[in-house]
């Protein structure tokens, strides 16, 4: 019986990031700077350099630990550490670390802010293309 553990399969722990994050790999491409058939060849490799990972990190809004070590069993068992408190039982005290509702403005800023750089990106397009139908007409 082989007792070795399968390498994580980081490109897989990546799209998994992003779909929870409900993130499309275009949405990813245009946040590194990249297209998204890079980001489609990166979710299918096994290994990526850190460089890139960093990127990715950053994009995501997740360490690079958490990518590594990224696992369904440990995201569904953080889901499973909460319980409903609706007054069965007086002894339970489950307290949040965080105000939900900075949270909440903390993801709304985040999504601004990619919308801003979409924004922008769409705008220099425009800009280019208006340039080159100028040279065009000259």
């Amino acid at each position: 019986m082989n007792t070795t553990s399968k390498p994580k399969h980081i490109g897989r722990n990546i799209s998994r990031i992003r779909e929870l994050r409900d993130m499309k790999q275009e949405v990813l491409a245009i946040a590194m700077g990249v297209s998204q058939q890079t980001i489609s060849n990166i979710e299918n490799s096994e290994s990526i350099d850190e460089d890139k990972l960093l990127l990715i990190d950053q994009a995501l809004g997740v360490t690079s630990e958490a990518i590594k070590n990224f696992s369904e069993e440990s995201v569904i068992n953080y889901f499973n550490t909460f319980s409903d408190n609706s007054g069965n039982n007086i002894f339970t005290n489950n307290y949040t670390n965080f105000n939900p509702l900075d949270k909440f403005i903390e993801l709304y800023d985040e999504k601004e802010k990619l919308f801003e750089r979409l924004l922008q990106a769409e705008k220099d397009k425009v800009t280019y293309l208006e340039k080159l139908l100028n040279q065009k007409s000259e």
